[in-house]
């Protein structure tokens, strides 16, 4: 039941009763697991290049590149507190007048620390950061080495200092250049430049907080014109927010509504999957997608990038062969050779398992059938070699109604209690580095509703934790999961180096974030 404050907090939302309502009942009933049924490899799901292959499919994209409308979609909303969980462990459990860093990563069997404090002059924030310290603590000099540590972490992540774990990850000083540093956000603006712009012109979306929203404009404000003017490149830079109307409750451990201190509905942005109302809203010919942590040098970033060319010469070659197929379909002078041959594409090069009583279908239905089929958003997906990274992977699944489809599937939609399911786990080879290009117009040139190709099953519930407590709370479908779960997918295998999330803070000593 649920008061009058509380239907007017609702409401001022945009969410309906209703609505809520069903959040409640799947968090209640439990969430609904994927049915895998093989996990893709190369040559089932997964295909792979050669070399020759590789350039042919980059020439192709080039070829078309300046002809295109192209934009660069960036999910930048988090903020950065994750990265820094363990020297937030560090600032509350270590005493500098009765510990040492060594022995205390020794009882707390903490070798983050250890390599954060043995590497430090190598960060890129380091000098600001030694800089905050000695305008606000004139004896730091006179500090011993542990005092000092526990100072450099302090002014890092205390609101008064410099408050890292606040900014989102994107505004972090993530890579320095000699004596400039530069941000997440600044490299992706570099990245862009080298194959998602056409005719000297790099659009660029990012998905923010409304918190964060000044600090990234500020950001492009103070690096634009230098960037610009380097690059020979204009950028049209947007941003979003999560809608809130796609915010969801929690419940309790008693499965009660998990309620603020004053009483009020605890409201929770529903992860990334909300992001697909963001993404709907670009009206572009091609889409390319990348996590905004998932960036590296400049050196190391041009080899990386003609992997995401390839990924877009895959999509123009499958995309130009479904819209000539959808026109030969309007004609309705196709024969049963014609028939065939788009069946086998759609099997073979879209993944797409045909009805196995396609033969006997009339012409009119065959027709409505490989139509329904073709005329759907295109997403090829960069796949990498499994490593024992966290997180989803390429599998075919079978839903409700016996459909088997090729999926990317997160590790949460998983049910691990059965063993059929676990198997098919451990034999799969690649992992999703989340690494997409888009096609979301049809054959006619006009855009997709992307609203009409979700799974709102695959939606999944996982715990959290808001002020100490535990709640269940509910996330929709992944914005590459559930939320692309009928769109047609191609998934090409691609280096490992294309990888290379910041996870912790300690990931920005990798060489890839480091220059040589």
């Amino acid at each position: 039941m649920f008061s009058d404050k509380d239907i007017k907090q609702i409401k001022s939302k945009g969410i309906t009763i209703e609505q809520v309502n069903a959040q409640l009942s799947r968090l209640k009933n439990g969430m609904t697991f994927s049915n895998l049924v093989a996990a893709a490899t190369i040559g089932k799901g997964i295909e792979s290049y050669d070399s020759k292959e590789v350039n042919e499919f980059v020439d192709l994209y080039e070829s078309k590149q300046n002809q295109l409308s192209i934009v660069k979609f960036v999910p930048a909303s988090g903020a950065a507190t994750r990265m820094f969980k363990f020297l937030f462990q560090f600032l509350s459990n270590f005493n500098p007048s009765k510990d040492n860093i060594k022995k205390y990563a020794e009882t707390k069997n903490d070798a983050l620390i250890t390599l954060f404090t043995e590497n430090i002059e190598k960060f890129p924030f380091y000098k600001e950061v030694i800089s905050k310290i000695k305008s606000e603590e004139p004896n730091f000099d006179t500090l011993s080495e542990d005092e000092k540590y526990l100072q450099i972490v302090k002014i890092m992540l205390d609101a008064k200092g410099l408050n890292y774990s606040f900014l989102p990850k994107g505004l972090l000083p993530f890579h320095k250049y000699g004596e400039t540093v530069k941000t997440a956000f600044e490299e992706h603006l570099f990245e862009s430049t080298l194959y998602a712009s056409s005719n000297g012109n790099a659009n660029l979306h990012f998905t923010v907080s409304k918190n964060h929203q000044l600090y990234f404009s500020n950001e492009l404000s103070r690096i634009r014109e230098a960037i610009e003017e380097k690059t020979n490149t204009t950028f049209n830079v947007s941003f979003s927010y999560q809608n809130e109307a796609t915010e969801t409750v929690a419940l309790t451990e008693e499965n009660d509504v998990f309620r603020k201190e004053d009483g009020s509905i605890l409201f929770r942005p529903a992860g990334h999957g909300a992001l697909i109302e963001n993404l709907n809203k670009l009206d572009n010919d091609i889409i390319f997608i990348k996590n905004i942590d998932n960036i590296v040098v400049s050196d190391r970033n041009i080899s990386v990038s003609n992997y995401k060319k390839l990924l877009a010469g895959v999509l123009i070659e499958a995309q130009e062969k479904v819209f000539e197929y959808l026109n030969k379909l309007d004609t309705d002078s196709l024969d049963e050779t014609d028939f065939k041959v788009i069946a086998l594409f759609l099997r073979y090069r879209l993944n797409v398992p045909i009805v196995a009583d396609f033969e006997d279908y009339s012409a009119d239905k065959k027709t409505a059938y490989l139509k329904d089929k073709l005329n759907r958003p295109i997403r090829v997906c960069g796949m990498v070699k499994n490593q024992g990274e966290p997180g989803g992977g390429p599998f075919w699944v079978k839903d409700k109604d016996g459909n088997v489809s090729l999926q990317i599937v997160e590790f949460a939609q998983i049910n691990f209690s059965k063993k059929n399911q676990q198997g098919i786990v451990y034999k799969a080879t690649h992992f999703n580095p989340t690494d997409l290009v888009c096609g979301v117009k049809d054959y006619k040139g006009n855009k997709f509703d992307l609203s009409n190709f979700i799974d709102p099953e695959a939606a999944f519930i996982t715990t959290k934790t808001q002020n100490g407590v535990d709640i269940d709370a509910l996330e929709l479908p992944g914005l590459w999961n559930g939320s692309m779960a009928y769109w047609n997918s191609i998934f090409v295998e691609v280096p490992l180096e294309t990888f290379n999330p910041v996870k912790t803070v300690n990931d920005l000593l990798k060489p890839v974030h480091q220059v040589s």
